[in-house]
């Protein structure tokens, strides 16, 4: 019976190793002392947020859901981030997330959007709140790792687009707060590109959080 379980469900927590739990409870602590405002490098021109540091069982779980397919991931931080969401949003709004984009390349080898799960299964745990995954990364980005942050700006501008299939301003409700999500905040780069491609089809965006600032 525990090997057929281990096939289904993780045997150790993602954040500190320990046996039998995918997500333990001390870990989902570190999560929970957010938000904590942040300045990138690169300013987004909007307020920064993060759930904690890109370090110890915040990175660990990240690098968990990107690298090493661990699905399971999606429940526990979507639940950190609803609960950060809730205490920075405002009353009588609708929400709106956007995922920051990623490379389709980096998503197909991952089975799907690590961020984009998240996000839907944090808009699970929020009143009148809705996934708007409207970005997309172009052709011709490479890996952002090693690259310095003006390096990252050059390799990124004007090549986060709106995709096609869906219709920009239109999926955003009258009045309504958007917020674009994202795994991690490097230099700030993906955030800044990310809100201006989304102003310029008149979807302002109120602040960025995301789960941990490097």
């Amino acid at each position: 019976m525990r090997t057929l379980l281990d096939l289904v469900l993780p045997s150790a927590c993602a954040g500190c190793g320990a046996a039998g739990v995918g997500w333990c409870a001390d870990c989902a602590a570190v999560l929970t002392h957010g938000p904590v405002r942040v300045q990138p490098r690169t300013e987004p021109g909007v307020p920064c947020w993060a759930l904690t540091k890109y370090a110890g069982p915040g990175r660990r779980a990240v690098l968990s859901a990107k690298e090493h397919g661990r699905r399971d991931l999606a429940e526990p931080l979507g639940m950190a981030l609803s609960t950060a969401l809730a205490l920075l949003r405002a009353e009588g709004r609708p929400l709106v997330l956007i995922p920051a984009p990623s490379r389709s390349v980096a998503a197909r080898r991952r089975g799907g959007d690590p961020m984009v799960r998240t996000t839907h299964a944090a808009a699970r745990w929020l009143p009148d709140c809705r996934v708007v995954p409207m970005l997309r990364v172009w052709w011709g980005v490479r890996d952002s790792v090693g690259l310095t942050a003006a390096q990252r700006r050059h390799n990124l501008r004007g090549r986060i687009v709106v995709a096609r299939s869906r219709c920009g301003g239109a999926m955003i409700p009258e009045n309504a707060e958007v917020v674009l999500v994202d795994d991690v905040l490097t230099t700030g780069a993906t955030a800044s590109e990310s809100v201006r491609v989304l102003a310029g089809i008149g979807v302002p965006v109120c602040a960025v959080v995301v789960t941990c600032a490097a």
